[in-house]
């Protein structure tokens, strides 16, 4: 089946960032799917704009903010509405070393089946609570899977094969739809027996200090997020131990 791709762009708080975003993707002429996730009036004017500015993009508006997952989620429904067989998830804020998209469009070209997911290559300005705290995440990352395929769990610069990812939703009675959206997506893929592939991607933090990360509520909620996957994974294990000995190396 041919491959159809387009890029999936949750953006809260970083409606000036976004135009620079958008022009650096429009030479792939890929359809780009900007989710306005609830902003204020300046953001919601910004992102329209750059969005009316930008020949492939197409937005998503949610009434309300509803977390990063929750506009992540939108955007690749509207993708699946679409066609499109596969999302390229990157953030707004311009974070990620965009250099490396051709790279994780050959491995996806390569391993339609998988998801391409971004393990992150600091620079002098990462946070170190942040750094550490990631180490911590990874660590319960091997837990609920059993495995260390997923080298990190939490960098928003990803390709999704969009028909798991729509299964995984629709079957999913409860999946947090903040912070902890990017690691309990990839562990139901993972438990759904769908590769993942690490492939690392520098992360640069956005020069505006412009964060939406909350230090204690995100936090509070990836521990929520970990400790269901961990009760989940229980009734699970046969099957992950299963996909485990038959998963090719």
């Amino acid at each position: 089946m041919e491959q159809k791709f387009g890029f999936v762009i949750p953006v809260f708080r970083h409606g000036a960032a976004l135009k620079g975003v958008l022009a650096g993707l429009e030479k792939y002429n890929f359809p780009i799917i900007a989710v306005d996730d609830g902003n204020d009036e300046e953001n919601q004017r910004l992102i329209k704009e750059a969005v009316d500015g930008c020949r492939n993009a197409v937005l998503v508006v949610r009434e309300k903010n509803g977390g990063k997952g929750a506009a992540v989620s939108s955007g690749v429904l509207k993708a699946y509405e679409m066609g499109l067989t596969h999302v390229f998830q990157l953030d707004s804020d311009g974070q990620h070393d965009t250099s490396k998209i051709p790279r994780f469009l050959e491995l996806s070209r390569e391993n339609p089946d998988s998801v391409i997911c971004g393990c992150p290559e600091y620079d002098e300005n990462a946070p170190k609570s942040r750094v550490k705290g990631r180490e911590f995440a990874n660590m319960w990352i091997h837990i609920v899977t059993l495995s260390r395929s997923i080298k990190d769990a939490m960098v928003g610069f990803r390709v999704y094969p969009v028909a798991p990812f729509v299964r995984t939703l629709k079957r999913t009675l409860y999946i947090n739809k903040r912070m902890g959206f990017d690691i309990e997506i990839l562990v139901r893929l993972f438990w759904a027996n769908v590769p993942i592939i690490s492939e690392p991607v520098k992360i640069s933090y956005p020069t505006d200090g412009i964060s939406n990360f909350r230090l204690f509520w995100d936090n509070a909620g990836i521990s929520e997020t970990y400790t269901r996957l961990y009760l989940g994974m229980i009734p699970r294990l046969p099957v992950i131990i299963y996909h485990s000995l038959t998963r090719k190396k």
